[in-house]
């Protein structure tokens, strides 16, 4: 499958990968648009995983904990890879992300973005707690090629 993934793919994946979350949805929702299932579902899981970042990075708390949960249910039918990329890996790490916001809670959402934009820059990453691991923005991990 990722052989026919369109270069915008790609594309959305690096802003993905580099913290460019409204700039992936601008480029997910152009392919979303155009395209059918079950691609069309896939494009709407990733957009909507960027869009709730992207709502995280600007305080929304309730629209990140919304989005993050719609966008790993759609995503699940996609398991362990599709389009060549780890499905799986990218659910855990939602995942995770969505117990830390959901543990901390709306009034605490500023600390949680600050944890999470000081591990982005290589910053040291400080645990929320002995169970939980440090916070941090979900990656795409591409399928190592076989």
């Amino acid at each position: 499958m990722s052989e026919t993934m369109p270069p915008e793919f790609w594309q959305a994946v690096e802003q993905f990968n580099q913290g460019e979350f409204y700039a992936c949805h601008d480029t997910l929702e152009a392919l979303w648009l155009e395209e059918v299932d079950p691609l069309r579902r896939f494009y709407q899981g990733i957009l909507q995983i960027a869009v709730a970042c992207y709502h995280l990075s600007n305080l929304n708390w309730r629209g990140a904990a919304i989005l993050l949960g719609e966008g790993m249910n759609r995503l699940r039918d996609y398991q362990p890879t599709y389009g060549g990329i780890e499905v799986t890996h990218l659910l855990e790490q939602s995942a995770t992300l969505l117990q830390q916001l959901q543990a901390l809670g709306p009034e605490n959402v500023e600390s949680l973005r600050q944890q999470l934009q000081a591990n982005q820059v290589g910053e040291e990453a400080i645990a929320l707690s002995e169970t939980q691991p440090a916070p941090c923005w979900p990656q795409i991990v591409l399928v190592a090629p076989s």
